[in-house]
C-alpha cells in the first residue's frame, strides 16, 4: 500500500517527466514539492501564455498527467455561465485525445446543465454541480468518462484542458465559479490536488534554463504551425488549412484561415454574412435553438512562433448590416480611413514587421446551418468558397484612399 505521501512525491515526479516531454517546464525552484501537485498549472489566452492561435474572448486551463492501468483522474465542478466550455484531453503529440462538450456532461443527482435546460441557468450554483472522469482506456461519454491516453501511444502522459468561452461576466474568466477541483485515483490511492493558487506564466522566468524551456516550447508549436498553412499558401484567399494537428485543436471548433502581409497605405477587406449566434451577454440562452452557430469570431495572429493572437472581433461585437453582413477592415493605425463607417470594424494589425494569418471560426454549427459552415466544407474536403455560400469571407487588398471614396464595394469583387 503506498502512503499518501509517497503518491504526492511520484505524482510530482510525473509532472515534471510530462512537462519535460513536451519540451517545456519550470525552472526546479518555481514551486516547492508539495505545491507542485496543484491542478491547472498552466492557463493560455491572450495576455498570458498566449500561443497556438487562442481566441481572445476565451481562456484554456491546462494540467499534465500520467495515467497507468486502472489509474483515473475525477474532476467536479459548477457549470460556468459562459457561452461555452469543455473537457479535452490530449496526446504527447498535442493532438486531441477526446472531448466532452459542456451540454454532454449529465448533471448530478439534484442538479440541472444550463446548457442543455435554459431553466436551469436560474437555480443555484449547489443545482448546478456535475462531475467527469479521465480513464486509461475507452470512456463512455453517457457516464461522463473521458479518453485520457491516446489509443497506441506507447506512454501513459497526457493533458486535459478546460475551455471557457465568453464568460458572461467578463471580469470573471472562468464563468463565475472556481476550476474544478481533482482527485487522482493511482496505484490504487486517492490524492486531491486543489486549483493552483497562480498559474504559471513562463514570461516571468529568465535566465538560461527558462530560455532554452521556451526554445523547445516554440519549436514544438512551430513545427504544428508549418503544417497547417504550408509556405505556398496564397494570400488573402480563405481556406482549409491543411492541418490543426500538434495545436490542442478543439473539435467543436473548426477554421478557415488566410495568410497576409503589410504594405503601407494598404488595408484587408473582409466581408460575409454572419452567422446566427446566442448572444449570452445580452442575457441568451446558449441552449436557443433558433441559432445558427454557437460561437463564431475573426482572429488576427502573429505568423510567427508561438504565434499569439493579435485581436478578435468575436460574433457580440461585431457590427452587422441591415443585410445581415459584416465587414472588416485589417489595418495598421495609419491606414485606417477617416470617417469610416460605423457598420466596419477595424481589426489592428499589430506589429507591421510580422506577416499575419487571419482566422474565421465556427463553432457546433446546427443542423440547418451545417451544409454552410466550416465543419461541411472539411467533412466533405470541398472549397469553402463553394460550400459556404454567402458565409464565406470575401477579401481583398485595397487602399487607403480608394476604400475612402468607395468602401467596401470599391476594394472587393464578385
Amino acid at each position: 500500500m503506498h502512503s499518501v505521501g509517497a503518491l504526492i512525491v511520484r505524482v510530482g515526479c510525473v509532472v515534471a517527466t510530462v512537462l519535460a516531454a513536451v519540451g517545456f517546464a519550470a525552472p526546479a525552484s518555481a514551486d516547492p514539492p508539495d505545491t507542485a501537485l496543484c491542478a491547472w498549472r498552466f492557463m493560455s489566452n491572450s495576455t498570458v501564455l498566449n500561443v497556438a492561435f487562442p481566441d481572445a474572448n476565451s481562456t484554456y486551463w491546462l494540467m499534465p498527467y500520467a495515467l497507468g492501468p486502472g489509474d483515473s483522474i475525477e474532476l467536479s465542478g459548477t457549470y460556468p455561465a459562459a457561452r461555452y466550455f469543455s473537457l479535452n484531453t490530449y496526446g504527447t503529440d498535442l493532438d486531441t485525445v477526446d472531448t466532452l462538450r459542456d451540454d454532454q456532461i449529465v448533471a448530478d443527482s439534484g442538479s440541472a446543465n444550463p446548457f442543455a435546460d435554459a431553466a436551469a441557468a436560474a437555480l443555484p450554483a449547489s443545482r448546478q454541480r456535475w462531475h467527469a472522469r479521465l480513464v486509461n482506456g475507452p470512456a463512455d461519454h453517457s457516464r461522463n468518462e473521458i479518453q485520457a491516453v491516446a489509443s497506441g501511444q506507447s506512454t501513459p502522459i497526457g493533458f486535459v484542458i478546460v475551455r471557457v468561452y465568453v464568460p458572461t461576466d467578463p471580469a470573471s474568466l472562468s464563468g463565475g465559479v472556481p476550476l474544478p477541483d481533482v482527485k487522482l485515483s493511482i496505484a490504487g490511492a486517492d490524492v486531491p490536488a486543489q486549483p493552483c493558487a497562480q498559474p504559471f506564466d513562463p514570461a516571468t522566468y529568465t535566465g538560461p534554463a527558462a530560455d532554452a524551456a521556451k526554445a523547445a516550447f516554440d519549436r514544438a508549436i512551430a513545427g504544428a504551425a508549418s503544417g497547417a498553412f504550408p509556405g505556398n499558401t496564397p494570400e488573402a484567399t480563405f481556406q482549409n488549412p491543411a492541418s490543426t494537428s500538434g495545436l490542442f485543436p478543439n473539435g467543436d471548433n473548426k477554421y478557415i484561415g488566410t495568410r497576409i502581409s503589410y504594405q503601407p497605405g494598404r488595408l484587408l477587406v473582409v466581408r460575409g454574412k454572419a452567422p446566427l449566434f446566442p448572444n449570452t451577454r445580452a442575457g441568451q440562452s446558449p441552449t436557443d435553438p433558433n441559432q445558427q452557430v454557437r460561437y463564431w469570431s475573426m482572429c488576427q495572429n502573429d505568423l510567427r512562433s508561438p504565434y499569439p493572437v493579435v485581436a478578435c472581433a468575436a460574433d457580440f461585437q461585431t457590427a452587422i448590416d441591415a443585410s445581415g453582413y459584416y465587414t472588416y477592415v485589417v489595418a495598421a493605425p495609419a491606414d485606417v480611413p477617416a470617417n469610416l463607417d460605423p457598420s466596419v470594424m477595424v481589426i489592428p494589425w499589430g506589429s507591421t514587421d510580422v506577416d499575419k494569418v487571419l482566422f474565421l471560426r465556427n463553432m457546433t454549427p446546427s443542423a440547418a446551418f451545417y451544409p454552410n459552415s466550416i465543419q461541411a466544407s472539411q467533412d466533405s474536403g470541398g472549397d469553402p468558397a463553394d460550400t459556404m455560400g454567402p458565409y464565406y469571407p470575401n477579401t481583398a487588398y485595397c487602399g487607403t484612399e480608394t476604400f475612402a471614396a468607395g468602401g467596401a464595394a470599391a476594394c472587393l469583387t464578385s
